[in-house]
């Protein structure tokens, strides 16, 4: 039985503890902050509530198998999660206005049909096809197994691009999120609803490579999930199976340093506080690090032919380039008329426009605005108000000042003019607001900037793909957004799987299976 020591409790260190208690080895996660579960924040204000965090599920099989493999009761059991159905509603600036089913292909492409004119479907459904087979060709070297150390593999483009013949000119395939909107989708609006992906996921579609189908395609083949009580709710059920397993937890413990031993991660020191009266150091046989863990060690992690963190990533110096949100919570006089959708996407009039001001620093006149309303009654005080939220990608804290009133209203008030598209008489409903900005992200989990790492993705020479989980210090491993295989909830699950396997089993360790 070995002894672990887990820095952080977000969502990728608690899956990794929990698999790690499972197979044996004693565990003590140590927490800077009250609480557990990363970003899945939660805030409360007279009877309404909001998730402050992701608030849909991905991917729901990556905590289903995580349930599965540490305990007898399932998923399921735990949280009560349903599907969003439509999974989304689209608002385009030409009135266009089109709601796509949850899981259903056919569904989406007569949708499509309906709304943007015939053609537009079998267009988007020929570009599923295509990202399918991307999915097919990475998916598990990018998502189920380890980093490996060929990761250059990685950096070619899976993404099978038509080749479009042009009159007496070599053929042109499309090489970034752009390209296929212009060439393979050539419908604007069309080309706005994969660019929205992109976007909400922080990555610039005009340089992302085309490897990004794979997110759209995740969402309609998997479905989204809505966790009642919101994603507060599923960290709550990771956080109880963890200590159903025995592993411990000791919050408001802020660590200072890896400790190093013989050449290798040794224990962890915490700073003075409440968890200690004195500087301490903790005896462990391995370390996870659910955070940047560069700022707690003497030496690089990573080699020259390593995967080297980016901008704001893990141990990344510089500013921070990774974007993160602008989220506003707003509470509403009247119920929620029936059959409304749960997301509603309002896409800019300019999306080039907005990609180069969240990718430059500069906050984008009108940026695509995401509206939340979901069908659930823990979320307001009564039938007769709604709890709603609006939320757009922005350029992180340090580029941008969030932290000055004027700018946090002022763009809290374009937010929520463009969600009037979505939402009739919002501002007369009004009862309160509330803004989040990156720079509380950033004071609240302690990413910089509040930047939100995006999740990993083939193509590009491997420059959005993320660390190994395991470093050039043995015993040190790297767990969560920061980490392979990247950003998001099913993604940081996934991680925790990674970093579990590769302390049980070694490096004869080949991937989840």
């Amino acid at each position: 039985m070995a002894r672990i020591a887990v820095i952080g409790a977000g969502m990728g260190a608690m899956a990794a503890a929990a698999r790690l208690a499972v197979a044996g080895h004693r565990v003590t996660v140590y927490e800077r902050s009250a609480t557990y579960g990363g970003a899945l924040g939660r805030f409360e204000r007279d009877g309404f509530a909001y998730d402050t965090g992701p608030t849909l599920l991905h991917l729901p099989a990556v905590y289903r198998d995580l349930f599965l493999k540490t305990g007898k009761k399932p998923l399921e059991e735990c949280v009560r999660m349903t599907q969003v159905d439509p999974a989304s509603r689209h608002l385009f600036p030409d009135g266009t206005d089109v709601c796509l089913p949850n899981t259903s292909r056919a569904g989406v492409v007569s949708a499509l049909d309906a709304a943007l004119g015939a053609g537009a479907g079998a267009r988007w459904g020929d570009f599923l096809g295509r990202a399918r087979d991307a999915w097919d060709r990475s998916r598990r070297p990018l998502l189920e197994e380890p980093l490996r150390g060929d990761w250059q593999v990685l950096g070619r483009d899976p993404y099978p691009a038509v080749r479009r013949r042009r009159l007496l000119r070599a053929p042109r395939v499309a090489g970034t999120v752009a390209e296929v909107g212009t060439g393979e989708l050539a419908d604007r609006r069309l080309a706005a609803l994969f660019e929205g992906y992109v976007l909400s996921y922080g990555l610039d579609p005009r340089r992302t490579p085309a490897s990004a189908a794979l997110l759209p395609y995740m969402e309609q083949t998997f479905g989204s999930w809505y966790v009642r009580g919101g994603m507060r709710a599923l960290a709550h059920a990771v956080y109880e199976r963890c200590l159903a397993r025995r592993v411990e937890f000791v919050f408001r413990a802020d660590v200072v340093r890896i400790v190093e031993k013989d050449g290798r991660a040794a224990g962890v020191e915490l700073a003075p506080g409440p968890a200690a009266s004195a500087p301490t150091v903790v005896e462990a046989d391995h370390v996870v690090a659910g955070t940047a863990p560069a700022a707690l060690v003497d030496r690089e992690l990573w080699g020259d032919d390593d995967v080297r963190p980016q901008g704001g990533g893990a141990g990344g110096s510089g500013a921070p380039s990774v974007p993160g949100r602008f989220t506003v919570l707003l509470a509403l006089r009247g119920g929620r008329p029936d059959g409304t959708a749960h997301r509603t996407v309002v896409h800019s009039p300019d999306g080039v426009g907005e990609a180069g001001a969240v990718f430059s620093g500069r906050t984008a006149e009108r940026p695509t605005v995401t509206v939340l309303r979901p069908d659930d009654p823990t979320t307001r005080p009564d039938d007769g108000h709604e709890a709603l939220t609006l939320t757009a990608t922005v350029a992180p804290h340090g580029p941008v000042d969030w932290n000055g009133a004027g700018l946090r209203e002022r763009y809290a008030d374009v937010l929520m003019e463009t969600a009037g598209a979505a939402v009739p008489e919002l501002r007369e409903r009004l009862c309160w607001r509330e803004i989040r900005t990156p720079a509380d992200t950033a004071a609240g989990t302690g990413a910089r900037g509040g930047s939100v790492p995006a999740p990993s993705l083939a193509g590009a020479e491997g420059r959005l793909l993320h660390p190994a989980n395991s470093t050039r210090l043995p015993g040190l491993y790297v767990v969560g957004g920061e980490a392979h295989p990247g950003g998001g909830l099913a993604h940081a699950g996934m991680s925790g799987t990674l970093v579990a396997g590769l302390i049980v089993e070694g490096a004869e360790f080949r991937g989840s299976r």
